[in-house]
């Protein structure tokens, strides 16, 4: 099947090329990278067309945020299966498109496949994340950087939503929970490998008290921000408040250690 990357760009040359070559060393063949670029002013443009190496589309103009670049993409995308790689993110090996086309191929009535992701950040220690598939009320079930679908799951679900700046992914998944009706999707958990590495300091994890908010208007708008889940949100907005406390009197290594901890607790699900 083909697959479609969408990658958002927006002075990307810093790290773009990784990205690149990444999607140009994958032993899938059907495939094609969509870069949706806001404009860029750096040398970003002139590595993709230099670095591409597969069949790839460039659109560059000014957007108005993550969402929209996403549902750019998506618009876009030719493949049955689309997944989306964040400029400045990548796959962890070049097997990880051909275990995805697999799974898909194997069962038609599947709509997504997700697994771990290597969270790589350079302040508070690097791990392996698995997806936590919890309750969406207490925090988001997969890790999107390692969520590809088909084209279906957007047809059914419904594109990103706009006005989320850091939370769309969340808030997109918390439509298959917010209905009696909600459409429940089929998806498996590819255990093994990551699937993704991700580099910390996206938008999400920079401005994280604000995706917090956005994630409990989410829960409000799918009724879902139950007693349990207000005080779940509290927790976790404690926590982003503690550890940067820690960090500002020099005690980062505490945080490295409770987030060793906390990833180290987590095993494998299917």
């Amino acid at each position: 099947m083909k697959i479609s990357i969408i990658t958002p760009t927006f002075n990307s040359g810093t790290w773009i090329e990784r990205n690149i070559r990444s999607v140009n060393c994958q032993t899938h063949e059907d495939l094609e990278h969509l870069f949706i670029d806001n404009s860029s002013t750096d040398n970003t443009l002139d590595l993709i067309q230099k670095a591409s190496k597969r069949p790839h589309s460039l659109i560059s103009e000014k957007d108005r945020g993550i969402s929209d670049a996403f549902n750019k993409g998506i618009r876009n995308a030719t493949g049955e299966i689309i997944a989306i790689l964040n400029s400045d993110d990548e796959f962890f090996s070049n097997n990880v498109l051909a275990l995805v086309n697999a799974s898909f191929e194997k069962d038609p009535e599947l709509e997504f496949v997700h697994g771990d992701i290597l969270f790589v950040d350079e302040i508070y220690g690097t791990n392996i994340r698995r997806p936590l598939q919890c309750p969406i009320t207490e925090a988001m079930p997969y890790n999107h950087p390692a969520f590809f679908v088909r084209r279906s799951f957007y047809e059914k679900l419904g594109h990103f939503d706009e006005t989320y700046r850091y939370a769309m992914d969340f808030e997109l998944i918390s439509r298959m929970y917010d209905k009696p009706d909600a459409p429940r999707l089929k998806g498996i958990y590819l255990a093994g490998e990551p699937l993704s590495i991700m580099h910390a300091g996206g938008a999400s994890w920079k401005f994280e008290v604000q995706s917090l908010l956005e994630v409990e208007r989410a829960l409000e708008a799918g009724h879902m921000l139950t007693c349990k889940a207000k005080q779940i949100l509290a927790i976790r907005r404690a926590r982003v408040a503690l550890k940067f406390q820690i960090s500002k009197i020099g005690l980062g290594n505490l945080v490295r250690l409770w987030r060793k901890l906390k990833w180290f607790r987590r095993a494998p699900r299917t």
